[in-house]
């Protein structure tokens, strides 16, 4: 008889106890889609005496995670506590080094340590797996490993983060600020405990970097991910978006280009009749274009107990089943350092200012941004009470450094308060 497969769980939250919840309701079905019984044998959590609506009475404790990951009744290694560093970490090269498998949702870790991590799985015979890390309950990680092996990824784009989703979406539907849907979001538990990570596009970038990595056939390059957060998107912004035909996206876009690989975090307008410009909420979305299949649109629920615990759940099978592969999908000795091609692929941008209500100010910042070579495609000055005035400018296409650069030439003049805000408009 095939022995079980005895999983270790460190970290109790709401994706532990939905993959614990999994493990419990679902044994037989799980047995006979591997071959084998699937049990949890040990558990690690911060607070053992909590209330977690399942009956862990039958799992050994641990308080240290990684005296569960050497336990010798644990085969599997399940990481569910988050962070890049510390206990999260510590335990994983644990398990990885006594040869067992690991399965993580955790991206942060990923993103910073992946090639490290990925060497020292391989070394060891020790498969590790992270559909849960990216988009939810999504399989983009088999998506770009399994199914679409085949193909010369040229572009992966899409929403990763369900949060600032939420918080653009709701913005426009309610027609309330940025800092009041901000507190409502954090009101109802969906933002991080440093909420940076969700509105400044870090927890995004994280995402953006490991599946950069599997598409290109790169090591994992969060450093070189250009950020910008939503936290200037206003109010004024989603509606002037919305009058051009657009909506605003926290869009990640990593894409192959001859200058090297371009990836890149921030909010963008895209075309509101476009399966990203019709997300809503917390949803995300992952857009993958490949030379033999074109062009492939994955759709789901982006966190959450159930999405992510399942998306834990499809490694875990994989693993009981026998099934492995290397950790992004070609051996990580054969992962290349990314060559950076930062901000080069020109795209029309939609750039608001705040000028003084001064003759000429208009003037002076139309010669610099023509002297930098930035083609205005149109501009509108919008009616205002104050001795500021708002005005809206559409470029043509133009490399984003280019117009950075001319950005600080206008902020220069003096008759700008403020910085401007610049957003990219979708190329398609």
């Amino acid at each position: 008889m095939t022995s079980p497969l005895r999983l270790g769980i460190a970290g109790l939250g709401t994706v532990g106890t939905g993959v614990v919840r999994i493990v419990q309701d679902t044994a037989d079905l799980l047995s006979a889609r591997t071959g084998r019984r699937i049990e949890i044998t040990a558990i690690s959590a911060r607070s053992r005496g909590k209330d977690r609506g399942v009956d862990l009475s039958a799992y050994a404790w641990e308080d240290d995670p990684v005296a569960l990951a050497r336990r010798d009744d644990v085969d599997l290694f399940v990481e569910l506590m988050g962070g890049s560093d510390g206990p999260a970490k510590a335990a994983t090269e644990a398990a990885l080094s006594a040869g067992k498998p690991v399965v993580t949702a955790n991206k942060a870790m990923l993103a910073l340590h992946g090639q490290a991590l990925a060497e020292l799985a391989e070394a060891n015979g020790a498969p590790l797996r992270y559909e849960a890390a990216v988009a939810g309950g999504i399989p983009v990680v088999k998506a770009l490993t399994e199914g679409l092996a085949g193909n010369v990824i040229t572009r992966v784009s899409g929403v990763m983060n369900g949060t600032c989703n939420y918080i653009l979406t709701r913005m426009e539907h309610s027609g309330l600020p940025y800092e009041e849907i901000f507190a409502e979001a954090e009101g109802l538990g969906f933002l991080e405990a440093d909420p940076t990570l969700d509105v400044g596009g870090i927890d995004a970038g994280h995402k953006l970097a490991i599946l950069s990595a599997i598409a290109f056939g790169t090591q994992v390059d969060f450093d070189g991910v250009q950020l910008q957060g939503i936290e200037r998107v206003s109010i004024d912004d989603i509606h002037r978006a919305r009058d051009m035909g657009y909506r605003i996206k926290l869009l990640g876009e990593a894409r192959r280009t001859d200058a090297g690989i371009e990836q890149s975090m921030r909010p963008t307008l895209v075309p509101a009749d476009s399966p990203l410009g019709q997300l809503e909420g917390g949803t995300n979305m992952v857009v993958i274009e490949g030379d033999a299949v074109g062009q492939i649109v994955l759709r789901g629920a982006g966190a959450g107990e159930g999405p992510t615990a399942s998306a834990v759940m499809s490694d875990v099978i994989d693993i009981a089943r026998g099934f492995t592969l290397p950790t992004f999908g070609q051996p990580a000795s054969s992962l290349a350092p990314a060559k950076r091609a930062n901000a080069v692929t020109a795209c029309a941008h939609y750039v608001r200012l705040m000028l003084r209500d001064e003759p000429g100010a208009l003037a002076r910042v139309a010669t610099v941004l023509g002297q930098a070579g930035i083609s205005i495609d149109r501009m509108r000055q919008y009616d205002h009470p104050g001795a500021d005035a708002p005005v809206l400018i559409v470029t043509h296409p133009c490399a984003p450094v280019d117009l950075s650069d001319a950005l600080s030439g206008v902020v220069a003049t003096g008759v700008v308060r403020g910085d401007p805000v610049a957003l990219q408009i979708q190329t398609p």
